[in-house]
């Protein structure tokens, strides 16, 4: 299935969940945050809600500096 993620469109395999595709970008789950079309899905629930074909992710990390 086509998915994009941050504006890039990416396959995934059907059933795919969204903490796959936050794996297709960073390996690291703290100071990251993820949207669905719009919505913001809790971190507990990324194991647990698929995606489907044509979703829009957004990806956001944290980052530090002064």
């Amino acid at each position: 299935m086509n998915v994009t993620i941050n504006g890039v469109a990416h396959e995934l395999p059907s059933g795919a969940t969204v903490a796959e595709a936050v794996k297709t970008l960073t390996e690291t789950r703290n100071g990251v945050a993820v949207a669905v079309n719009g919505e913001v899905v809790s971190r507990g629930a990324w194991d647990s809600t698929a995606l489907a074909d044509a979703d829009a992710v957004e990806v956001l990390t944290a980052v530090q500096g002064g």
